[in-house]
């Protein structure tokens, strides 16, 4: 076999991974199936992980043409700061149940090493998986603990930490960095592709969300606690385990003021849908610093078919205005599903978006979903452009703009 074929993986029912020699491995974009080329590819990361996909044959090019190959498809899992290109070509049968909200990336065997079809976005070893989960987790936790006695903030944290492995969670107890303060058991949206919540007919969760509002002095308690003592210190609103936080702003904003008596140091932060803008405008009037704004789409209809909200689109840009306004630091949270984001249709939207409104940075994250199920919800798919043309696109004419995939200290 030559070493400088791009050949296609496959694993058994036990999860073993092989090489199918002679046919070439193919990515998915939106729903076309493309053969991978050597400039789609990168060395697979060293804490990426490897899945087989249940009553998913691959697919492949032998000979000129696409066809499945017996066996089960495989995909990667990248670590944070890589962005995929292509998903995993397969062709399910009539078995396949819904895949678990992941975000599969697809892989092939390149020099008789793997490789995925991936690029890096950004660089941050505040992020390495080797900082993470370590053996005194538990007695930090238990320090923790010990300084903010009764706080059902606290006890909630430690079990996202120890249960679900959550970074930022985790960061708290280590006193470090950002530390997520998840503050609402409801949302304002019913998004595809919510980690905390779905609907029993969908996916599971993979984690689960907060039951409980924090009052002010709670917040206050472990925001006031981490930012005074940590480096590089970051509290945040809106973590995975919650709804949409600015709909707690009546807790929120006394807690803002709570904290700031206590310390001017460190950055207040929300991870947001932006889209009630009467609560982000009081907690930018609170002194929010920063506002990282999920989005996928800069087409009001395809916008509202992922997020399924009670708001508009045109809400969540009111909201960036007004945050702007107030000197916010806004980032744009992108949930970057190949063939989508990228479309022709969506690159126009997306030009338009950004002379319309001032944001300084755009975080790109790889949408965690089964890509039928997104692909039956979303409008149909126009012709995609490329990840590298389109953000390539982007970086040209907003060049101010930083492109990158996560949230950075700003040295004030």
């Amino acid at each position: 076999m030559s070493k400088t074929k791009i050949t296609l993986l496959y694993a058994d029912e036990e999860g073993e991974i092989f090489d199918a020699p002679g046919v070439s491995a193919a990515g998915r974009s939106g729903n076309q199936n493309i053969p991978l080329r050597r400039e789609d590819l990168i060395p697979l990361p060293e804490s990426a992980d490897l899945m087989y996909l249940p009553d998913r044959m691959p697919v492949g090019e032998k000979d000129g043409e696409l066809l499945p190959v017996s066996g089960q498809a495989v995909a990667a899992l990248l670590p944070a700061g890589y962005t995929r290109i292509y998903m995993p070509a397969f062709q399910k049968t009539e078995a396949a149940q819904t895949l678990p909200l992941y975000g599969y990336t697809a892989v092939a065997l390149y020099k008789d090493e793997m490789y995925a079809a991936a690029i890096y976005t950004d660089e941050n070893s505040k992020w390495d998986p080797a900082r993470y989960n370590t053996d005194n987790l538990p007695e930090l936790i238990n320090k923790v603990k010990r300084d903010v006695p009764g706080n059902r903030l606290v006890e909630h944290l430690a079990n996202c930490s120890l249960q679900w492995h959550c970074c930022t969670a985790q960061n708290l107890f280590y006193g470090r960095w950002e530390a997520g303060i998840p503050v609402s058991p409801v949302c304002n949206a019913a998004c595809l592709g919510c980690i905390s919540l779905q609907a029993a007919e969908c996916c599971p969760s993979p984690q689960s969300r907060i039951d409980f509002s924090p009052s002010p002095d709670e917040i206050a308690q472990i925001g006031s606690y981490h930012l005074s003592r940590a480096a590089d210190a970051i509290v945040s609103f809106g973590q995975g385990c919650e709804g949409e936080p600015s709909l707690a702003a009546d807790n929120i904003v006394p807690a803002l003021k709570m904290i700031r008596a206590r310390t001017d140091k460190g950055q207040i932060n929300i991870n947001t849908n932006a889209g009630f803008t009467d609560g982000i405008a009081r907690l930018a009037d609170a002194g929010l610093n920063s506002m990282r704004v999920s989005i996928i789409s800069a087409v009001s209809e395809n916008y509202k078919a992922y997020y399924r909200c009670n708001y508009e689109l045109e809400d969540v840009i009111d909201s960036i205005r007004y945050a702007k306004k107030k000197n916010v630091y806004v980032s744009l949270n992108m949930l970057y599903f190949p063939g989508f984001n990228d479309s022709k249709t969506e690159a126009a939207a997306w030009r338009k978006f950004l002379r319309s409104v001032s944001v300084d940075m755009i975080q790109v994250r790889n949408l965690n979903i089964d890509p039928d199920v997104f692909a039956q919800i979303m409008p149909e798919f126009s012709p995609a452009l490329g990840t590298k043309m389109f953000f390539g696109g982007l970086k040209g004419e907003f060049s101010a703009v930083s492109i990158g995939s996560f949230s950075h200290y700003q040295n004030k």
